[in-house]
């Protein structure tokens, strides 16, 4: 595809589109238009990689799946707080938990006014892979690992594998997992395994295992769903991807005879501030997020500053964090 051929797409001549790709000036009608036609057809121009070498915006693209996340606000909190006092600034976009969105994001970047991007993907899908593999902006992906390219990470496995364990040495025998779709390699895929290993290590099977979403109604629909299929004395123990499913499923325990954490013992994921004023408080692991947006801008500074590094992917660790809802503390 030739500039003249996206000037015709876009009914503009070709000078308005060399113009676009190189800065200049083009009215905003025009291009929203340009810039349609070339995330629809996926065109790099042969010299966006010597224009890039050549003008610096001293900016960064950050694409996160959702504004409404303390998780994600933390990590975002940790990238602005490494870039400020630099000659960098962060621009932020939302892709509403839509793979799509992130694929249009990150062809968006590649030709606006960003010198490098850093990535929250929501699914580690093939066109993502594709689009990565020939990008011509220097990326870091935050919170998935994904091979050959520079990420920062949490080891989710080890997670849920931690709190799980931690369920069975508290007494449960009969555990519940409430988990996120498996797209989400990490919060999803990860999680589940971990949590498979613990109860195999201990000789156990799960009791019921149910996807939901990362919110409160997610954990409360869920828990609604399982008691039309299980008994209430089925289980006592259910492990949650989030402290928001953990705080939906004691909501919806609090209309049964199933007391927490007498009779059921919950714990969740993320150490979310919530989790804390929660009653009961609820056990959960502390994820170092703010750490993961602070060493994310550090790897895409160093990149565009010129250091010269082998690709490196970054896992972080986590901690156990023990309250009410898995443990009779003033027992």
């Amino acid at each position: 595809m030739t500039i003249s051929e996206i000037a015709k797409m876009a009914d503009v001549s070709p000078a308005t589109v060399s113009r676009f790709l190189n800065g200049g000036y083009v009215s905003e009608e025009k291009k929203e238009v340009i810039g349609k036609v070339i995330r629809e057809t996926g065109y790099v121009p042969l010299n966006a990689g010597q224009h890039l070498k050549n003008k610096k915006s001293k900016s960064i693209g950050v694409i996160v799946p959702r504004l409404n996340s303390e998780a994600i606000a933390r990590m975002v909190d940790g990238i602005t707080k490494r870039v400020n006092g630099t000659d960098y600034q962060i621009i932020l976009t939302n892709t509403d938990n839509n793979p799509e969105n992130e694929i249009e994001n990150l062809k968006f970047f590649e030709f606006d006014k960003v010198d490098g991007v850093i990535l929250s993907a929501t699914e580690v899908t093939d066109e993502l892979i594709k689009i990565l593999n020939r990008y011509n902006k220097p990326v870091v992906i935050i919170s998935q690992n994904i091979e050959n390219f520079f990420c920062v990470y949490n080891d989710n496995e080890s997670v849920s594998y931690s709190a799980t364990k931690h369920l069975i040495e508290q007494g449960c025998e009969k555990i519940i997992y409430l988990g996120v779709l498996e797209d989400d390699s990490a919060a999803g895929r990860d999680r589940h395994r971990g949590f498979n290993k613990a109860l195999k290590e201990y000789g156990l099977k799960p009791v019921a295992e149910k996807i939901v979403d990362f919110s409160v109604v997610g954990g409360y629909t869920g828990i609604q769903e399982i008691l039309e299929n299980q008994k209430i004395e089925d289980f006592d123990g259910i492990f949650c991807a989030s402290d928001n499913i953990a705080i939906g499923a004691i909501n919806r325990l609090s209309f049964t005879k199933k007391k927490v954490p007498e009779d059921v013992k919950i714990i969740g994921v993320g150490d979310s501030t919530l989790s804390k004023a929660f009653l009961p408080s609820i056990s959960t692991v502390h994820l170092f997020y703010e750490e993961l947006g602070d060493q994310a801008a550090d790897l895409i500074i160093d990149i565009l500053e010129g250091k010269k590094m082998p690709i490196r992917q970054i896992q972080l660790g986590s901690e156990l964090c023990i309250r009410e809802s898995s443990t009779e503390l003033n027992k």
